[in-house]
């Protein structure tokens, strides 16, 4: 951690800039109608799952982050820069009736995402954070990106020149900036609803100059690491590299949540290769790996008590049907893993993966066409079933697995990592002009 007597711009050279911002909301704020205009983040929203956001309510904001252009829309230009000018029409729309209200000052929010199911509660704060210089260490990502939805994001963010959605971040922990969410944690939310998984979203907007100020200076002897938002990320660093001297190019909202306690959990993102049938995925597995079929009286049970044991290693295989372990790989296997790259990284279940089955025994390249992935175990057995494949469940590396990864220069595969509980995308969203 770095000293807080150092000087304030040094500290943002490899801390975080923290800042207010002048927020977009909805004018209506009941918790009713922010269930309907909200929204999950936009890589999480499936085809269908976008027409029934987008028919729950006329202005819900799926609508912007995941336009809809119509086919017989004429006129030059790519599907992605029709798409963004379609969210950008619409956005300017929504204020002019008065949808969408832009805030007269600056303010951070505080958000508390509570879970039903027991589990901790998640509380960060909302606000423009600094994009880094070249060669900081300030945010680090663990995750590599896929070309064309950085440049999809992108498109949008320049169209709109709107951060409609925050990214995530862990950052260090940081006793200032505890001591000033437990006092910010009070009395009636600005906002507040419950989603469709149960889980309450709460936010404050928190406009007295000695708390942003505090926060600015504790942010400041703080790092962090991208949780969530890696190609949304990627696309403000390549609209700012563009768009020297526009108002608030230079940053981009981010939700930062403490690393640790009162941070996010981290659940698995699972495969699924196309067109690989279980039978042959399984014969070419056994070259390298130790193959045990497993009861699959109910596949979900038995996956159930898979990811619920400990001691629990390798991987799982399946078709939707059959449930087939492999077990520890052979070193041939694991030589496939480059061996020059950090420690923290070669050790990892999805590096394995990538590396010594899918590349190394099936022979399929890490594209988005060839592996898919799949946010929970039901998803990726539908897609199995879907798609003529195969299923490969995997175990969710620790928060600290992936800290350490960030912090060791390296990347895991796109995809690898699943935090939650997740904010709601369409409570705040921070237009660029202050």
């Amino acid at each position: 951690m770095l000293s807080s007597s150092a000087d304030p711009r040094s500290l943002q050279a490899t801390g975080l800039a923290f800042r207010p911002f002048r927020a977009l909301t909805y004018r209506r704020r009941d918790p009713g109608h922010l269930a309907r205009v909200s929204s999950p983040a936009y890589d999480l929203v499936t085809p269908a799952g976008r027409e029934r956001l987008a028919d729950a309510d006329p202005h819900n904001i799926v609508r912007l982050i995941l336009p809809r252009v119509e086919p017989d829309v004429a006129g030059a230009g790519s599907a992605v820069e029709k798409s963004a000018e379609r969210a950008a029409r619409t956005l300017r729309e929504w204020q002019d009736e008065g949808v969408l209200v832009r805030d007269d000052t600056p303010a951070s929010w505080l958000y508390e995402l509570r879970p039903p199911d027991g589990a901790p509660t998640t509380v960060g704060w909302l606000g423009a954070v600094g994009l880094p210089p070249t060669g900081s260490r300030a945010v680090l990502p663990h995750e590599d990106t896929y070309p064309v939805a950085v440049e999809g994001r992108r498109a949008l963010l320049a169209a709109t020149a709107t951060d409609l959605e925050p990214i995530v971040l862990a950052h260090d922990p940081e006793p200032g900036v505890a001591a000033l969410t437990a006092a910010a944690c009070s009395g009636p939310p600005t906002a507040e609803l419950t989603d469709a998984d149960g889980v309450q979203h709460r936010l404050w907007r928190v406009a007295e100059p000695d708390v942003l100020r505090g926060l600015a200076t504790g942010f400041a002897r703080t790092g962090a690491v991208i949780a969530d938002g890696h190609h949304r990320f990627a696309a403000a660093q390549a609209h700012a590299r563009t768009s020297t001297g526009r108002p608030g190019a230079d940053a981009i909202l981010a939700l930062l949540t403490p690393m640790g306690a009162g941070g996010l959990r981290v659940q698995a993102i699972h495969r699924v290769v196309a067109d690989l049938p279980l039978e042959e995925a399984v014969r070419r597995a056994s070259v390298g790996f130790p193959v045990t079929e497993l009861p699959s009286a109910s596949v979900t049970d038995t996956v159930a008590g898979w990811q619920a044991d400990p001691a629990g290693g390798g991987f799982l295989l399946t078709d939707g049907t059959r449930v087939v372990h492999l077990g520890e790989p052979s070193d041939e296997v694991r030589r496939a893993v480059p061996p020059e790259a950090p420690a923290a990284w070669r050790r990892l279940d999805v590096v394995l993966a990538h590396h010594g089955l899918f590349e190394g025994l099936w022979g399929r390249p890490d594209d988005p066409t060839s592996v898919l992935v799949a946010h929970d175990v039901p998803e990726a057995l539908r897609l199995a079933r879907e798609r003529g494949g195969t299923a490969v469940l995997l175990r969710a590396p620790s928060p600290a697995d992936v800290a350490a990864v960030a912090r060791a220069g390296a990347r895991m595969p796109r995809k690898s990592t699943l935090f939650v509980p997740k904010p709601r995308t369409g409570l705040v969203l921070r237009p660029h002009d202050g």
